[in-house]
């Protein structure tokens, strides 16, 4: 445990130190172009405020995630399965709102949240290798060190996101990418695949969109005061949707949506994101 202690200050420190001496380092937040083609230069003192603010839900939402994975890891290396299974899903809630600054730091996110096949079984760990055990097998047995990797990937995104220049380009990019994790992968319930948990990954996703756009609804506003509130509503009819399917204070099974359910959802996804990844007008001079 000790040399795990180590190691981890070690890293932090590292990346403390190295962040931002390299523009095509895998850590740093990728260039961002608008809808031109030019690229995004915010001058304009008015963003401050707003990058700001986007720094601090993202801190609380990971500060909150480390005590909630400490929670689920308790449970885990207890062999406490129903527990373990009851704070999985909205512990992974806080991360699913802020993936696109764990995007942002390299190799962070698929190891906190690959599924099995997306890496080399190998490199396989993080929350869906427990997901598995879980659900497949009902047992704890052999998560031990995958529950503690996990924690430690989890306090080290924490230290990292330290590091990561917020840019009016990332939030911007990163509500369009948060949308677009719901399409790929938790409207067709593809996410979650052994505990079928996917609503709250989902809606988790679209609270983190929706938090980017009440940052920047008054600088879109400005700018086309008609696609923002397209935008609005957008969020408005798809969050109404979601809400049918809440249950005490969670989300029912996705297999319990038929058809019709997924198909309602997908037209809903579809009609915001359309109006979404036209929000890059904002950067423009």
């Amino acid at each position: 445990m000790k040399f795990k202690i180590v190691a981890f200050l070690m890293a932090c420190t590292i990346v403390f130190t190295g962040c931002g001496s390299n523009a095509a380092d895998k850590n740093e937040p990728a260039a961002v172009t608008t809808n031109d083609g030019k690229e995004a230069a915010a001058t304009d003192d008015t963003w401050e405020p707003i990058v700001n603010s986007y720094r601090q839900f993202t801190i609380e939402q990971a500060d909150t995630f480390i005590i909630e994975t400490e929670k689920f890891v308790t449970a885990v290396k207890a062999g406490d399965v129903e527990k373990a299974k009851q704070l999985y899903a909205p512990t992974r809630m806080y991360y699913e709102r802020i993936e696109p600054i764990a995007d942002a730091l390299g190799d962070l996110d698929p190891n906190i949240d690959a599924r099995e096949n997306d890496v080399e079984e190998k490199d396989w760990r993080g929350f869906h290798r427990i997901e598995q055990a879980l659900w497949e097998k009902n047992s704890t047995a052999g998560m031990d060190d995958y529950a503690d990797r996990l924690l430690e990937d989890v306090k080290l995104l924490r230290a990292l996101m330290e590091t990561v220049e917020v840019e009016p380009g990332l939030l911007v990019t990163g509500a369009v990418e948060l949308l677009n994790e719901v399409s790929s992968s938790k409207v067709v319930g593809e996410e979650e695949r052994y505990s079928h948990t996917d609503l709250y990954d989902f809606v988790a996703n679209v609270e983190g969109a929706s938090k980017i756009h009440e940052l920047l609804k008054d600088k879109l506003n400005e700018k086309d005061a008609a696609l923002n509130e397209q935008i609005a509503k957008g969020f408005a009819d798809l969050e109404q949707a979601l809400s049918a399917y809440k249950t005490g204070d969670g989300y029912v099974s996705y297999l319990e949506l038929k058809e019709e359910d997924t198909k309602k959802l997908s037209r809903l996804i579809d009609a915001l994101a359309e109006p979404l990844s036209q929000m890059g007008i904002i950067l423009e001079a």
